[in-house]
Formats: C-alpha cells, sequence, structure tokens
C-alpha cells in the first residue's frame, strides 16, 4: 500500500512540476521525472525539516522534480 501511494504522488509531482517548469513531455518522461523528484524532495525534506505525512511528501516530491528539471536544463544540454 505504501508503494502504491508512493507511486501516485510521484506521478502527481511529475504532472505538477513539469507544468510549473514549462516542460513539455510525454507521460512516461512525466512520470519517471515526478517518482525520481519524489525520492530526492520526499528524503531531503524528510531529513532537513523532520515533516511527515502525504502533503509533507507531495511538497518533497514536486520541490524534487523541480530541482531534477532544472539540474536538467541548465546541466543536461
Amino acid at each position: 500500500m505504501a508503494i502504491a501511494l508512493f507511486l501516485v504522488v510521484g506521478i502527481a509531482a511529475g504532472f505538477l512540476a513539469t507544468r510549473i517548469m514549462g516542460v513539455k513531455a510525454d507521460l512516461l518522461t512525466t512520470i519517471a521525472i515526478g517518482i525520481a523528484g519524489a525520492f530526492v524532495g520526499g528524503f531531503a525534506l524528510r531529513a532537513l525539516v523532520m515533516v511527515s505525512g502525504w502533503f509533507a511528501g507531495l511538497v518533497g516530491a514536486v520541490l524534487g522534480a523541480m530541482l531534477l528539471i532544472w539540474l536538467w536544463k541548465t546541466y543536461g544540454r
């Protein structure tokens, strides 16, 4: 159940982050960005601020996905 919730949060984070950052990506790329962002942002937010809950996880995942998009735009091209 926790993995399913993590995937749903990651997918939502990818969707939100690509829309906020103005990235046109296909569905699989959006999902991959969101799940990777959930790993990066979720763990970083929980380690730095010590918060928990699904909303904090979503915020951390969106921030992590936005960070990954920014890194990709800045250094990936």
